[in-house]
């Protein structure tokens, strides 16, 4: 466990990681401070973080089960000790760290006697298993076990539907969230107007991420929301040219002038506004660019069809997709290289 002396500043805003341990492997602990800050910001600070912690921050997780010998979910296997429902709970348990995006499929493939945990599992090489140790199932007679599993990244939480079974395969409800709980709680010091406030942050993760990594991606995350405000203006004054034009005073030829000049200038605040989930691109297509910090058709336009190329996951068909919607809505063509 480490700890560190809470340094507060009365000049700029500092944050500080004063308490960091880990109880077991699933399971990460970190305390954070933040200050100064005036009256009211640490609670808008604190309540907005917890929901990013809690909500905004991706996981990766075990979400289908398959296995020919199991003719329903409540069935039980001679030679094996758990039920069926039993193993699906125990595989929902498993933490898994990747950075993987769409589905993969994993497997168990063992013969009893055995104690089956999560050592046994064949999984992707982007999947790493977080503890081994976790039990899956007891095989108290030499029969075969093989399962077939399903590994998606997402975020929150999923429960499986009804009846939603395929090729005889059973969904588990899944939990994406790596951060188990975020609580915040808040300090106050001085008296009348020079009152101001310090905050805590408690931060418990499975440790498939740790309390620090949690806070960079919930931070992240609140910023990407954030970010189409910080333009809004200049937004509003792109996307509505021609209703505009009967509204305001301002000189026809300077308005179009600033307007010709944002859109041919690739470094300008209207690419800026423009953000890649609003191109409709796939899902997968989506992710891959997100991952690469491709937020903005300004962060894709600083990119060649060979950068493209080279993020991992995207294929040379969604290269092509993405190249033939930057022609049909914008006229532009990515070069082949930067040079």
């Amino acid at each position: 466990m480490v700890r560190e002396e809470v340094a507060v500043s009365t000049r700029t805003l500092q944050w500080k990681c004063v308490e960091s341990r880990i109880d077991s492997k699933r399971l990460y602990y970190g305390r954070f401070v933040l200050s100064p800050l005036m009256k009211g910001q640490a609670d808008m600070i604190g309540i907005a973080m917890r929901k990013a912690l809690l909500g905004e921050i991706e996981g990766t997780c075990i979400t289908r089960a398959k296995s020919e010998k199991v003719p329903h979910e409540y069935s039980t296997i001679v030679g094996i000790e758990e039920s069926v429902q039993e193993i699906l709970m125990n595989l929902k348990e498993i933490v898994l760290r990747s950075n993987l995006y769409g589905t993969r499929d994993a497997s168990i493939c063992v013969r009893g006697p055995k104690y089956v945990t999560a050592r046994d599992i064949i999984s992707p090489p982007s999947v790493e298993i977080v503890d081994t140790t976790q039990h899956i199932a007891n095989l108290t007679e030499p029969i075969n076990l093989c399962i077939e599993l399903q590994i998606e990244r997402n975020r929150g939480y999923r429960m499986k539907a009804p009846n939603n079974y395929q090729d005889g395969s059973y969904p588990i409800d899944a939990v994406f969230m790596p951060v188990r709980n975020a609580n915040h709680s808040i300090h106050s010091y001085g008296g009348g107007n020079g009152k101001q406030e310090i905050l805590f942050l408690e931060i418990w993760t499975n440790g498939s991420l740790t309390p620090k990594e949690a806070l960079y991606e919930a931070s992240r995350n609140l910023i990407d929301l954030f970010i189409p405000f910080l333009h809004a203006e200049e937004d509003y004054i792109y996307l509505n040219l021609e209703d505009n034009q009967n509204r305001f005073t301002v000189s026809p030829f300077t308005f179009r002038d600033r307007l010709v000049n944002l859109w041919k200038n690739r470094k300008g605040i209207a690419l800026k506004c423009i953000f890649i989930d609003q191109l409709e691109l796939p899902p997968r297509t989506y992710n891959c660019l997100k991952r690469s910090n491709i937020h903005t058709l300004l962060d894709l336009l600083n990119n060649s069809q060979e950068d493209l190329m080279r993020i991992e996951h995207l294929l040379y068909e969604d290269v092509k997709q993405i190249l033939d919607i930057l022609q049909k809505h914008f006229a532009i063509d990515l070069p082949k290289n930067k040079f």
